[in-house]
Parts: C-alpha cells; structure tokens; sequence
C-alpha cells in the first residue's frame, strides 16, 4: 500500500508535462512534505514562470495551497484514493491546521 506522500507525488506529477510552449517540473522538499509544479513557458514572444500547484503534507492531512488547473488535484487525489476528509483547501478558504 502506497504512503500518503507516494500517493500525493504520484497525482501532481500528473501536472508535471511537457507543454506546446514551455515545461512544468515537479518539486518536492527532501522529505516530500512540500511539493509545487512549477511552469516556464513562451507566451506570445514573453518568457512566462507560474507555480500552478503548492502542497504539503501535514501528518494525515494534504493541504493543497494553491492549485490554478483545469482539472482540480483535489479531485485527483479522491480518484487515488485520499478521502476528501483528508484534503483541505487552503486556497479555497478551509481551516488549515496549525503545525505540529
């Protein structure tokens, strides 16, 4: 059975593609507890950089911290397997625990 973080790393890096103008990578902090996707791209002759998803992993729970995709992580990580009640929204305003 895969960990929480595995489950986690293995859905963003689903949002880590080669796109038509640029590239998003994935990246994690050593210990996988904070990840963000991060995009460079040529947009209309402009270098372009975005962070279109930052997560952390707080004991049991995944905060997603901002997430600007078409296909929301949290939906995602349901179709993994987390339960919803595991997730927060920070972005969207749900109460996100203190850190331990």
């Amino acid at each position: 059975m895969a960990s929480l973080k595995d489950t986690v790393v293995e859905a963003m890096s689903g949002y880590a593609v080669k796109g038509l103008n640029g590239y998003s990578v994935l990246t994690t902090s050593p210990e996988r507890d904070f990840l963000a996707v991060v995009s460079v791209a040529n947009v209309r002759g402009q270098h372009v950089t975005t962070t279109s998803l930052i997560v952390h992993v707080q004991a049991d729970k995944v905060i997603i911290e901002c997430d600007i995709n078409n296909k929301p992580l949290v939906d995602a990580l349901i179709q993994a397997g987390i339960p919803r009640s595991q997730i927060i929204l920070a972005y969207a305003g749900e109460p996100v625990p203190e850190a331990a």
